[in-house]
């Protein structure tokens, strides 16, 4: 379950505020339920985890399983939604270093030619012992027009043909049911093809083949992945509470002039799920002058760095901080010399888990002090299931708390602004 710490915004909230905020959430929950809002054609979010699909995470089992047999790397090729949500889940769950299983790697999420360019030339190399690598490509774009994905899927599409025979079984596309340039392309090259649904938009799309595709073929289980979301929307009614109450602060500093929420995390295997998280929250309330900034920071790094600026600078930032309950690793500091030559005998044979939070609850303490709410999500464990969890309660989440402003939540024009002055300066009709 996930859990909302509210424990010290009585210091820079009222408790009839808050209670008043809390009823505002209530309404934007209900309307949600109802459909009775604008963007009400995107909740297929929710639909997906009210009506799961069993068939088709199966099939994505199955198909990964026999990539993870056949690959040595695969290569995720799209930006925003298309990307970030299977990165955090993949970087969140697997080992910092040399997991079993095929290299996960990204294109397509910027224009650097220098990336892409020696990104081909590695994926090119072959081993030390002359083995040439085996490639799988999944392009995912619901246009097949968004053109930092569109330019790197030409280039790696043209060296997959170069390289492979079968290159048409080795690239998968995921996009949307019908219509646009990539559907074309499938077409006429015979790709294997997976669906976005046509009611959920990129940043709400970790749960649909977009975010389970990758995230199997890296070897973690997505049938636990989804149905902690599953769980998490049928026990809705329980945990709700914990979800208006962080909605309802939230909304408050907004409109008390607030302008940052810093996102951060002492587990560095969540620095993905931040990443996530900045995109949801940011894309969505980011409209007619409405929103906070989703900075991130990775703890306890950058508390010598901007940790600073948080404690003394100018009071406007909240922070928001993911936390694991459960010790992801039982390691323990070494047993000193007896001159303590070090200075650290004092820690000797104690988790590096309880020093991390130690850090945690003094971060808390001290920033608190210095003037900055700061919210605390927690998490059980960092499992599938765990992730799973957060994944729906933070799509959730995003959607009240946002409607709360009174914008919508599912769209970003915005985004559609710099598109066209790029076009027009790059010359396309």
């Amino acid at each position: 379950m996930i859990k909302f710490n509210s424990d010290d915004l009585d210091n820079f909230l009222s408790v009839s505020d808050r209670a008043e905020a809390y009823l505002k959430a209530e309404k934007a929950y209900k309307d949600l339920c109802e459909g009775n809002i604008p963007g009400s054609e995107w909740l297929g979010w929710r639909r997906i985890v009210a009506e799961p699909d069993d068939a088709e995470i199966e099939e994505i089992v199955s198909y990964a399983s026999a990539v993870r047999q056949n690959a040595d790397i695969f290569i995720v090729c799209g930006i925003g939604g298309s990307y970030t949500g299977a990165m955090a889940v993949i970087r969140a769950l697997n080992p910092h270093f040399g997991h079993n299983g095929p290299e996960i790697l990204y294109a397509g999420h910027h224009m650097s030619g220098k990336y892409l360019s020696e990104l081909i030339q590695y994926i090119g190399t072959p081993f030390e012992d002359g083995r040439k690598k085996s490639v799988y490509l999944n392009v995912i774009s619901k246009s097949g027009t968004t053109l930092e994905t569109a330019l790197a899927f030409r280039q790696l599409r043209r060296w997959m043909h170069d390289n492979y025979e079968d290159a048409g079984k080795r690239i998968i596309a995921t996009t949307g049911p019908s219509g646009g340039v990539l559907n074309k392309i499938i077409k006429a090259e015979g790709y294997k093809k997976y669906v976005i649904p046509d009611d959920v938009g990129g940043r709400f799309s970790v749960l649909t083949p977009v975010g389970l595709l990758p995230i199997a073929v890296a070897g973690i289980d997505i049938r636990t992945l989804f149905y902690g979301a599953v769980s998490c929307f049928r026990k809705e009614s329980e945990n709700i509470g914990n979800l208006f109450e962080y909605a309802a602060a939230r909304y408050l500093l907004h409109e008390k002039g607030f302008a940052v929420d810093v996102i951060g995390t002492f587990e560095p295997e969540l620095f993905g799920i931040t990443a996530w998280i900045q995109q949801l929250i940011g894309e969505s309330e980011g409209k007619d002058g409405m929103g906070l900034y989703p900075a991130l920071s990775g703890f306890s790094t950058d508390l010598h760095s901007v940790g600073q600026l948080i404690q003394q600078g100018r009071r406007n930032i909240c922070e928001t901080l993911i936390v694991v309950d459960e010790p992801v690793s039982d390691y323990v500091v070494d047993e000193g010399n007896s001159e303590d030559t070090d200075q650290l005998n004092y820690l000797a044979g104690r988790p590096f888990h309880e020093i991390n939070r130690s850090a945690l609850q003094g971060t808390v303490l001290a920033h608190t002090e210095g003037g900055v709410p700061v919210f605390i999500i927690e998490l059980d464990k960092l499992t599938a299931q765990g992730l799973g969890e957060l994944i729906y309660f933070y799509e959730l989440f995003t959607a009240v708390y946002v409607l709360m402003l009174g914008v919508n939540p599912f769209n970003q024009p915005g985004v559609e602004d710099y598109k066209k002055a790029m076009y027009s300066i790059l010359g396309k009709k």
